[in-house]
């Protein structure tokens, strides 16, 4: 289905509606920019309605903790406050000013205006991205085209509809298509009306984005990334049995599904039998965790079966590593690898443990420099600060504790960038 102009249609008139979108685009970039108020109040009534459980319908095949911790963070990140919030803190000071200007110079008005058109194409492995993704560009004041990952299963466009509901004004700036990534005609006309793409995805996604988009447009890449945990001392005291918990509750959560989730757990020893100790210890809080977060839907459980058997077959087979030296338990396992490098695991609550000696850390990690995100870490206290530097230095964005490693925080950068500013042009004007 595709919304367009406030209005749907079938998939069927996506080449037509594609034709007569350019002149649309041309009719509305001539007007006043839109004004970031009015996203905010439809995105705070959004928010409102949310709460209310106006949406719950579309919330049935997803977990219900996860529908509690979406609706918890909804109450804080999709408020009045926090919007605004986030465009200062993204966008710094957007109003219109001169420069002093230097002997012999003209000076200048200065100005901050959308970059015009995005494209954003949204992956889906994340609920609620796609719809995020245009909100962004909504505040910007952008027209958006969102092309709908082949993953969702309606919820964005109901949440994109609804907005318009709340404030007809956005249907000039929201087109939405579930065009088909193999459908190359059709993307390359959508990127053609574009000044800018905001592409989700894996490298294979990005690659072919590259390739697609024309001359000129700006690629704004959010690509695949990789999470980890490291362990300063694999044979912690009993009392941190509660931050590994909490790092067992967080893969059980997630499915290491996201760019933040944990794939590898790294312990700060290269003694073989230190990390097979480890290693034991974990499984059982692992397993537990797992059953706490387990889904009646059998949907879900046929997708993370399929997930995790695929990946052990791949390593039969040959065309994935695979270790012998694994701690099977119901639901999940913890694999003891060999190496040390920053890889995707089996996901689905399938983690890999591995050695990495602290003063071997920057060495590793900047073999994975392009994938490197969130690191949680497990330390005493006085070892955090020197950890968290030594991480920093080593190319990571995030340092969280264990258990927060998909958290989100207001007012956090996402992949070491703000999404706002670079959804935006500085314009200057000769005075």
């Amino acid at each position: 289905m595709i919304l367009y102009a406030g209005k749907t249609y079938d998939s069927t008139e996506q080449n037509r509606l594609l034709d007569e979108l350019k002149g649309r685009i041309t009719e509305t970039l001539a007007k006043e920019p839109l004004d970031p108020g009015t996203v905010i109040d439809a995105i705070d009534k959004l928010r409102q309605d949310t709460l209310a459980g106006k949406f719950d319908d579309l919330l049935v095949n997803l977990p219900q903790d996860a529908v509690a911790s979406y609706k918890t963070q909804a109450a804080v990140l999709l408020s009045k406050d926090m919007l605004r919030l986030k465009m200062k803190t993204e966008l710094g000071d957007t109003g219109e000013y001169e420069t002093d200007g230097a002997e012999g110079f003209s000076r200048i008005k200065v100005k901050t205006m959308p970059l015009g058109v995005i494209l954003h194409i949204a992956a889906g492995n994340m609920d609620f991205l796609p719809a995020y993704s245009l909100a962004e560009g909504l505040l910007t004041g952008n027209i958006n085209i969102l092309k709908l990952p082949s993953a969702d299963d309606g919820l964005s466009l109901k949440l994109i509809m609804q907005l318009i509901e709340y404030e007809p004004q956005l249907k000039d700036y929201i087109y939405v298509f579930d065009t088909p990534s193999s459908d190359v005609f059709g993307m390359k006309k959508m990127a053609e009306l574009s000044n800018g793409i905001s592409v989700w995805g894996s490298d294979i996604a990005i690659d072919a984005v590259r390739k697609m988009a024309p001359t000129g447009v700006k690629l704004i890449e959010w690509g695949q990334k990789l999470g980890f945990c490291y362990i300063s001392h694999p044979d912690l005291d009993p009392d941190a049995d509660e931050d590994l918990r909490a790092l067992a509750s967080h893969i059980a959560e997630t499915k290491q599904l996201l760019c933040s989730s944990c794939q590898v757990i790294y312990i700060n020893s290269d003694i073989e039998e230190e990390k097979k100790l480890f290693a034991q210890r974990f499984a059982p809080l692992l397993e537990d965790a797992v059953g706490r977060n387990k889904t009646d839907e059998i949907g879900v459980r046929a997708r993370d079966t399929l997930v995790s058997y695929t990946a052990r077959l791949k390593g039969m087979l040959g065309e994935e590593a695979v270790s012998s030296d694994v701690i099977r338990k119901r639901g999940c396992s913890v694999i003891i690898s060999a190496d040390s490098k920053l890889e995707l695991s089996p996901m689905m609550c399938n983690v890999l443990v591995k050695s990495l000696p602290e003063d071997k850390m920057t060495k590793v990690l900047t073999e994975s420099k392009n994938y490197l995100q969130t690191a949680g870490l497990i330390c005493p206290d006085y070892e955090r600060a020197r950890l968290t530097d030594a991480l920093l230095k080593s190319g990571l964005i995030r340092v969280t504790k264990a258990g927060n490693m998909s958290a989100y925080f207001p007012g956090e950068s996402h992949d070491g960038e703000y999404a706002l500013s670079r959804y935006v042009r500085r314009v200057n004007v000769e005075i």
